[in-house]
């Protein structure tokens, strides 16, 4: 049934004037997603489209090789600690920015001093909060201090902190670089249409001996489609080459599709629940009760969601992080079980024989959410679903009018647990929870070089989350990859679709 709609679909699309048509022919790859970006510069939004664009239109100094995981040269040569919180960088000096100007020390100085400072409001601050600035040593060396010692910090570098261009940052302002950015990448960007999508080309100033490599192709399109029926209709009546985050009904369907390949594995993202822990709101009330948040992490059937909505090796995730990252520690945690049973008793313990009216935030996977929503339902919780996209989703979550919010984080690719922990438990908006034991841990964590130490500290705070339920992990995301079958593509476990060495056959 559902094939036979999606066909339908896209014959309804090739018979349309004016189908667009993109592909190997035009040497063009359109690259669809359901979400806009907020803004087109990668420290002001923190949506997977922006970190896939920072990746393709920016670099930083090093970059994780994601064969060996090894870091490797980018726009730095070479790297030495000077002293515990004291990095220095060799530049490259062949390096231009794709309006000509010549990358040296200044653009990192700037780069870094400026993103530190709250004019620039960061939406992911826990990328950058860890350096306490940068310093010129020439016109190609550079040194970046950290607060204090940071384990992660060349993991952060390879993965969230691009370089933006002084001079012409400077002259247009964050406004005008949001509409005509600059970087260092492999490719520039042409247009960018809010609600439509961005247009790059190939640099062919790219710098030699990129880690990154010659791109293969000559222009990238990336477009919003919202509708998921719309995407695949595209795809097959060759409108754009590749989609991503198909439901797994939809990957096994298109799998016996001529001219469309179809790709499944598991990623580093991490699907979760947020409950409203602070303020006055009445209706938040019931979240403030321990007993109520562990009820809801036992009425939700997480393994039978893994089996049947999310498969292509998603995996239940028990600890707030994802379970192979750096820190990750797992057996500290508390794994609620699957028992509507004792869920019942809970809210009966806390008041609620009857359960409570309550509402769910979504702004990703509507059936991943109506399920949880039944699940809760059959224990006496009824929850009515706010489905937004997620900026207004993430307002929502932090102005505490939320109750229970689906969320999901892909960490920017980042593999430490920092990078999960430090968003959700630091005291950000996204922290609902605000538990001072547990930031203080993870403060200590975060800049503890000792290796034991640290993972004892993490275990502390991941343990002491779970035992809490500030969130209930859910599981692991499997991305479910279509595309043109004229496209050689490869995908990584970090989420991130590496277009640049990606080819035509």
């Amino acid at each position: 049934m559902l094939k036979s709609v999606l066909l339908g679909t896209a014959l309804a699309l090739c018979l349309a004037p004016g189908a667009a048509m993109a592909g190997k022919a035009n040497d063009t790859l359109v690259y669809v997603s359901d979400s806009d970006l907020e803004n087109i510069s990668p420290y002001h939004n923190n949506m997977r489209e922006g970190v896939i664009l920072m990746h393709h239109v920016w670099d930083g100094l090093v970059s994780r090789d994601v064969k060996t995981g090894k870091y490797v040269p980018l726009l730095a040569t070479s790297w030495k600690w000077i002293d515990p919180t004291t990095l220095e960088f060799a530049l490259r000096k062949d390096v231009k920015f794709h309006n000509g100007d010549a990358f040296t020390a200044d653009d990192v100085v700037f780069t870094v001093n400026y993103v530190l400072t709250p004019e620039a409001k960061v939406v992911a601050k826990q990328n950058v909060m860890w350096m306490s600035g940068a310093e010129k040593v020439d016109d190609y060396t550079v040194r970046i201090k950290l607060k204090e010692p940071f384990p992660a910090a060349m993991e952060y570098l390879a993965a969230a902190v691009p370089m933006y261009p002084k001079a012409y940052f400077e002259k247009v302002g964050i406004e005008g670089f949001a509409k005509a950015p600059i970087g260092t990448g492999p490719y520039k960007i042409v247009s960018a249409t809010s609600g439509q999508g961005v247009k790059m080309v190939k640099y062919d100033g790219y710098m030699k001996n990129s880690p990154k490599g010659t791109p293969k192709i000559g222009k990238l399109e990336f477009k919003v489609i919202p509708d998921g029926e719309s995407r695949v209709a595209e795809l097959m009546t060759g409108g754009v080459d590749w989609i991503w985050r198909l439901p797994s009904d939809q990957a096994d369907s298109l799998r016996s599709v001529p001219d469309v390949s179809v790709l499944s594995s598991e990623t580093m993202r991490v699907a979760f629940l947020v409950f409203e822990m602070q303020g006055d709101d009445p209706a938040m009330k019931p979240l403030k009760d321990e007993r109520v948040r562990k009820a809801i992490s036992m009425s939700i059937d997480r393994k039978a969601m893994v089996d049947n909505l999310v498969r292509g090796g998603s995996r239940v995730m028990n600890a707030a992080c994802f379970v192979e990252q750096t820190g990750c520690v797992q057996d500290t945690v508390v794994k609620y079980s699957y028992d509507p049973a004792k869920a019942k008793a809970l809210l009966k313990e806390a008041g609620y024989p009857n359960g409570f009216d309550t509402e769910m935030y979504a702004y990703r996977e509507r059936d991943y959410a109506e399920a949880m929503i039944g699940y809760l339902k059959a224990v006496g919780i009824n929850a009515k679903l706010n489905f937004l996209k997620y900026p207004a989703m993430r307002n929502e979550l932090h102005a505490g009018r939320a109750a229970i919010t689906m969320n999901t984080w892909g960490s920017y690719s980042v593999n430490d647990a920092s990078a999960f922990t430090g968003n959700f438990f630091k005291g950000s908006g996204d922290d609902r929870s605000r538990d001072p034991e547990v930031k203080a841990w993870l403060t200590e964590a975060d800049s503890t070089v000792d290796e034991a130490k640290r993972m004892e500290l993490y275990g502390k705070a991941l343990k002491r989350i779970s035992e809490k339920a500030y969130v209930l992990p859910l599981f692991s995301y499997s991305a479910n990859y279509a595309f043109t079958k004229d496209l050689s593509f490869t995908a990584y476990p970090d989420e991130l679709p590496r277009f640049y060495a990606a080819s035509w056959k």
